[in-house]
């Protein structure tokens, strides 16, 4: 069985911890600043006897989480986002300790999937240019970053297969959009655990396509097939390099 540390103990890390065993996992310990009876900090201590961290706690931590983790030589699944900007940072850390560290912007096979239908979709619609294209996306209130780092990943993927759209465009606009520009709106509100549209229109119609979370069971059992996934792996890994050798092999 899978031994795995669990580092931050938010509404996801309950679910992981509820869902572990029907995957195999144990949870080896729980590691959270805030949390009376667990351990405050990432140590050898915390960590003796671990196979795999999953960590989904801050932007602002995840630097941190990281460094202390590699030191310890454990393979890590991060689930936090909006910190991409610290990859190249990630990339030297990851090589310099040899560890195996996967990341995503979104841990829900589902979504996973939904973003080779869109990069489809896109090559589809490309050939009729009286189809414009534009998106959204809707979380909690409580969500820390804007545009949600699943929206980035689309845009992305809006980007590398249309021949129209060469940039997106988050914020809102003053102005009149210019064509080459995809328009990708986000709305924080209540307790929205996550929904992300893409939207082809026309004037004579309109196709959508969309992912809507339930509830935040999907990332958690993303999260430990993740864990199981990166094991015995060395290196940098995204999300969708699991997604893909999952498929390849059902295929």
């Amino acid at each position: 069985m899978l031994k795995a540390a669990l580092i931050g103990y938010g509404k996801l890390g309950k679910l992981i911890r509820d869902l572990a065993p029907r995957y195999n996992v144990q949870i080896h310990c729980i590691i959270d600043p805030n949390l009376k009876d667990h351990y405050h900090d990432i140590s050898a201590e915390a960590l003796e006897g671990c196979d795999v961290c999953i960590e989904f706690s801050h932007p602002s931590a995840v630097l941190e989480n990281i460094r202390k983790v590699a030191e310890q030589g454990k393979n890590l699944v991060v689930g936090t986002t909006g910190w991409n900007d610290k990859l190249p940072q990630v990339q030297e850390i990851v090589d310099k300790r040899g560890i195996g560290l996967l990341y995503g912007a979104n841990f829900s096979i589902g979504m996973n999937l939904f973003l080779r239908l869109i990069a489809n979709a896109v090559r589809e619609f490309d050939a009729y240019p009286e189809y414009d294209i534009a998106g959204y996306e809707m979380h909690h209130n409580q969500k820390a970053d804007s545009p949600s780092g699943t929206a980035i990943s689309i845009c992305k993927e809006v980007l590398a297969n249309s021949s129209r759209k060469t940039h997106a465009v988050y914020d809102k606009l003053d102005r009149k959009i210019a064509p080459e520009e995809l328009h990708f709106a986000s709305l924080r509100l209540g307790q929205i655990p996550g929904t992300h549209a893409l939207c082809f229109d026309s004037e004579a119609d309109t196709i959508e396509l969309s992912h809507r979370v339930r509830n935040r069971s999907c990332f958690a059992v993303g999260a430990l097939h993740a864990a199981r996934w990166i094991r015995d792996k060395k290196g940098l890994f995204n999300i969708t390099d699991m997604v893909e050798e999952m498929y390849q092999a059902r295929h």
